[in-house]
């Protein structure tokens, strides 16, 4: 466990809490936090240090103290699931080394602070923390630097939140050649879940991390820059721009792009996609009280641009061609109950239909024709449909392309050509609480996860795929998460699904529980995560007479 040494000696006081001793220097404090009875075996502990509160956890009869915060979006990680040796958020999955603090799985960039412990004769607990990392909540791990003598380079292409993850894990784990990250977009990697969600984000204020922290780190950016071919022979990328640059080992996680239907007026001006932040500030832009918006798709993505623009505009109708919204990823019950609570709240549905043509007028969208005939007015039209694979431009070079544009990945990210590997959307990896099914999940932060994972079998440090597929999404003020994968025979619904407070079970072949999505039932999905991720399986029989009984008291 990490301690801090004190930068001068420190003189102990009374504080006004009861008569506790408190020790305090410039940079650091120390004081009992609690009693060693307080906190049992495999128990989690919120406690006060001064202004600010630390988690200690006891684990194998050993306590430890971290930040008590999840260094995503601040979630309260004594609320959340302990696993063996770490702590899972319960809002989306970020899981903590509980000893360390590092982050090891996503989504999130920073690791937490860890503090030293003490305990005393009388059973006192006492702990020190540095002040400034008390404030944060937050610590940046070490970075290696870039030494001149080593020649290898080690090249990231896609500068989404797995290629960012990729690059930085690359210094933490002490790799000193050189590391470049080739990007497409003009900006630097950001948090990309706020596109469809909040469409007035502001980018700066959304950026994983700046341009000074790369400079410093010594992690080479390449924006607006896209990578046109790659021979694996002579391991050469040629970039669009003319610049050929050779690698020793490659990460590719370059995602995927927005899909827009055959049909037309799809390239009419005020006809959208939702997939980068100029999508997402194009479609803001247009926003008025008078404008009529048509979204065609049934997707989150869909969802969530309706959600955003329904109080903004004059109405908001979404096209699905199935009967029920997100069927296919919450089941038919849960799908109609999202459907209500969209219809609550003014977005209309036409379902069971399409748009067979966009129909303008001076380059602009003013209605949309529906397969059945019917023509809707629109003076904003966005497409949900999903997206295609961006990895066209490695045909030919020597990877095995699938035929949606996934690539077959081993349980350590590499593909079929040594030293390269995938992660993110274009992935077809195993999936680790499927018994190795390979799959190909575009999930943000598994996504994040393999980079991570590729950057430590990219330097040797050989580490196989763990992490369970874990994604949430907001509508109206109301969170939904699942985590598993797999398309299920039957779904039980536990819980209050009017009141929109819930937990589903989907079950799979055998009685087996592949999956389960909640609402207002934190922090079960987070404690399913982790107890898939220790290889432990659930079965139907399971959930009765208690749906619950699996998790840990």
């Amino acid at each position: 466990m990490m301690s801090y040494l004190a930068s001068k000696v420190t003189s102990a006081t009374s504080s006004s809490n009861g008569g506790v001793e408190e020790t305090h220097d410039d940079d650091f404090i120390e004081a009992v936090v609690c009693q060693e009875s307080e906190i049992g075996e495999n128990q989690m502990k919120q406690v006060e240090l001064g202004e600010g509160k630390v988690l200690l956890v006891r684990q194998n009869g050993k306590l430890s103290a971290i930040g008590n915060k999840c260094s995503h979006y601040g979630a309260m990680l004594v609320t959340g699931a302990l696993g063996e040796g770490r702590v899972r958020c319960p809002w989306h999955g970020a899981c903590f080394n509980v000893e360390t603090g590092d982050i090891e799985d996503f989504p999130g960039m920073d690791s937490l602070p860890c503090y030293r412990v003490t305990v005393g004769e009388a059973g006192e607990v006492k702990v020190r923390a540095k002040r400034t990392e008390l404030a944060t909540n937050k610590r940046a791990r070490v970075m290696a630097k870039r030494a001149s003598q080593d020649e290898r380079t080690y090249i990231v292409i896609g500068g989404g939140p797995s290629g960012a993850t990729c690059a930085e894990t690359l210094r933490q784990e002490g790799f000193t050649g050189r590391v470049v990250m080739i990007n497409k977009e003009p900006c630097l990697p950001y948090d990309r879940v706020k596109v469809s969600k909040t469409m007035d984000m502001n980018l700066e204020k959304c950026l994983l991390r700046t341009q000074q922290f790369y400079d410093d780190n010594d992690i080479e950016v390449m924006l607006g820059t896209a990578v046109t071919k790659m021979d694996g022979t002579t391991r050469e990328l040629t970039l669009d721009n003319g610049y050929k640059i050779r690698y020793d080992k490659a990460y590719i996680a370059t995602g995927s792009n927005p899909r827009r239907p055959p049909i037309e007026g799809a390239d009419l001006g005020n006809v959208c996609v939702l997939r980068t932040a100029a999508d997402a500030k194009q479609v803001n832009e247009q926003l008025a009280p008078e404008k009529r918006v048509v979204i065609l798709g049934t997707s989150f993505i869909g969802l969530e641009a309706a959600a955003y623009c329904v109080n903004k505009v004059a109405n908001v109708k979404v096209i699905g061609r199935g009967a029920v919204p997100l069927k296919e990823s919450f089941g038919d019950a849960v799908g109609k109950r999202v459907m209500e609570l969209f219809e609550e709240k003014g977005v209309e549905f036409v379902m069971n239909s399409g748009i067979r043509r966009c129909i303008g007028t001076d380059g602009m969208v003013k209605k949309v024709e529906l397969t059945d005939g019917t023509l809707l007015d629109a003076d904003i039209c966005i497409f949900g449909i999903g997206s295609t694979l961006y990895t066209e431009f490695l045909q030919g070079s020597g990877i095995g392309l699938n035929r949606n544009g996934s690539i077959n990945t081993d349980q350590y990210l590499e593909t079929n050509l040594e030293g390269v590997y995938v992660g993110g959307d274009i992935a077809n990896a195993p999936v680790h609480s499927n018994d190795g099914q390979q799959a190909t999940i575009g999930h943000y932060p598994l996504a994040q996860y393999h980079g991570r994972l590729a950057a430590l079998n990219m330097i040797g440090k050989a580490t196989p795929l763990k992490a369970v597929p874990f994604f949430w999404t907001v509508l109206f003020g109301k969170s939904f998460r699942y985590c598993g994968y797999g398309q299920p025979d039957e779904v039980i619904v536990e819980g209050d699904l009017a009141a929109l407070k819930f937990v589903a079970f989907y079950i799979g072949k055998g009685g087996r529980v592949i999956g389960m999505s909640s609402c207002q039932r934190d922090p079960v999905i987070a404690q399913f995560a982790e107890y898939s991720s220790q290889g432990k399986v659930l079965h139907k029989e399971d959930l009765t007479p208690n749906p619950f009984g699996w998790i840990p008291a």
